[in-house]
């Protein structure tokens, strides 16, 4: 089973806006119950060349029409960068990051929780990895 992340870098800190964030960590989960483990796979760049990936915005909401063609292509890169995956970890998503993800067949988990670890959140939400 794979499960995707958003992460801000290489120190694979959680970036809590799955839409915005700079780039995916992909692990792949073994064993069951009590005995999960999570193995990184790789980290892939956010595929969306609208945003601006060396200035991540945490906090950003979308103001323009999220009927925009153009802009939910931006979305959908996302989903297809990610189709091997089957759940991907988000604190925050919009109606169009939703649907890029979730026309893939890639559920969504949230995170309400205060830590930035990606292994330590995985191990807390283990439970939902079905």
């Amino acid at each position: 089973m794979k499960i995707a992340i958003p992460v801000k870098d290489e120190k694979l800190s959680f970036f809590p806006n799955a839409g915005h964030t700079p780039k995916f960590a992909v692990y792949t989960m073994s064993g069951s119950g009590m005995f999960k483990s999570f193995n990184l796979d790789e980290i892939k760049q956010n595929p969306r060349s609208d945003i601006d990936h060396s200035n991540p915005e945490e906090e950003h909401a979308c103001d323009h029409s999220h009927d925009d063609a153009d802009h939910i292509e931006q979305h959908n890169k996302m989903g297809r960068a990610l189709k091997e995956c089957d759940y991907i970890v988000v604190k925050k998503a919009c109606k169009n990051t939703a649907k890029s993800f979730t026309s893939e067949g890639i559920k969504l988990i949230k995170y309400n929780g205060d830590s930035f670890e990606s292994t330590k959140i995985l191990n807390e939400l283990s439970s939902k990895f079905v």
